[in-house]
């Protein structure tokens, strides 16, 4: 609640933030020399999760022992939680494990750009900015592709094997017609809106809150005062089930590219 200016750009002199727009999230830095580009805070927040993790990772197995620091556990206990809770669960114990480290960067790439919603100073999830989940998405679209163009020995087998067997002639056409929407457009549009919305939704749910809540407590009328302590109250409430989902979205990107994978790979369809 500390760091209300941070969530939302500062407002000029008679100019009101709140209600939040969606124009309230673009919050560019600086402008690229010589084009019409910016450097955005989500791109800042992005590079600063990325040599978090690297960092992290670096100190906590570069001496990895028998009876690991409380680092190295708790780097273990989410890597083994990537490895079995996700990628062998998903793909099958045969091929899972050429996927692992995708599967884990995905993931706690993720869990920590999603974290950065709640966490000051940033208070900004980077996936609320629709480009970053469709970029995920895309780097997940290529690989589940491709793996199943290899898995299956060209692209003509693969397509093929969208198709269920034991199917009338007539009706193929229809299905692989179907299969192809599900394939190349459902899923990556769906795994790119699907964490867009919650991470934004749950941003916006979170500013309406807190800021609403300074922005009635600044009034000093005393029964809009009296009711920003509540919402305060309650915008700490969300605070702590915002970050359960923004876990549980991480979860679920990563879930289902094992599972789009491991769908790849089957033998049949």
């Amino acid at each position: 609640m500390a760091a209300v200016g941070l969530v939302l750009p500062m407002a000029e002199e008679g100019e009101s933030h709140f209600p939040p727009t969606p124009g309230d999230f673009w919050q560019p830095m600086f402008a690229i020399p010589g084009t019409d580009y910016y450097f955005t805070r989500p791109m800042a927040l992005l590079a600063i999760a990325t040599v978090t993790l690297m960092v992290w990772l670096w100190l906590t197995t570069r001496q990895a022992a028998v009876v690991p620091s409380k680092g190295q556990w708790l780097t273990e206990q989410v890597y083994n939680f990537a490895r079995n809770g996700i990628a062998r669960d998903m793909i099958g114990s045969r091929d899972f494990m050429r996927f692992v480290p995708f599967l884990f960067a995905m993931f706690t790439f993720i869990l920590l750009n999603n974290l950065f919603g709640i966490i000051p100073p940033f208070q900004n999830p980077t996936m609320a900015r629709i480009g970053f989940p469709i970029g995920l998405t895309a780097i997940v679209y290529v690989v589940y592709h491709w793996v199943g163009i290899k898995h299956k020995g060209g692209l003509g087998a693969y397509l093929g094997s969208l198709l269920p067997s034991g199917l009338p002639g007539w009706i193929k056409p229809f299905i692989l017609f179907l299969e192809l929407i599900t394939f190349f457009i459902t899923r990556p549009l769906t795994l790119a809106l699907r964490l867009f919305g919650n991470m934004f939704a749950g941003h916006m749910l979170l500013v309406v809150f807190i800021v609403g809540g300074w922005y009635m407590f600044k009034t000093f009328e005393p029964g809009l005062m009296a009711v920003a302590i509540p919402a305060w109250v309650l915008g700490g409430a969300l605070t702590v089930f915002e970050g359960l989902i923004q876990f549980l979205q991480a979860y679920v990107f990563t879930l289902l590219a094992a599972s789009y994978i491991g769908g790849a790979l089957a033998d049949e369809h």
